[in-house]
């Protein structure tokens, strides 16, 4: 059972062409969630995804217990962004950092 009275959540931001927004999608799940859902202290993730004229963006937001387990799944450099193999083929750059922000309410 998780309990919301602490969680971190971890929020990356990535953008590819539109062309690829299926694929990468399709890729993001199977990759980027699968590393979450593999990793201790991870209690969930979601995508957003959202068009705009010639590229797709993607928030992909991970709930985690603690820093320290974010620093288990990232390393001590706990900021770094974790990047899959192929994430280089799909993505326009690739941001170097993600953001960590305490949950501070739930609905």
């Amino acid at each position: 059972m998780v309990s919301w009275d602490y969680l971190i959540a971890r929020v990356w931001h990535g953008t590819t062409s539109k062309a690829n927004r299926s694929a990468y999608l399709r890729y993001l799940k199977t990759t980027g969630l699968k590393l979450f859902s593999d990793s201790k202290g991870n209690v969930g993730a979601f995508i957003l995804v959202r068009d705009s004229q010639e590229l797709t963006e993607y928030i992909v937001v991970s709930l985690w217990e603690s820093m320290s387990a974010i620093k288990r799944f990232a390393g001590d450099e706990a900021d770094r962004t974790v990047y899959a193999p192929r994430d280089s083929q799909f993505l326009v750059d690739l941001e170097p950092t993600v953001k960590h922000y305490e949950v501070a309410a739930k609905l």
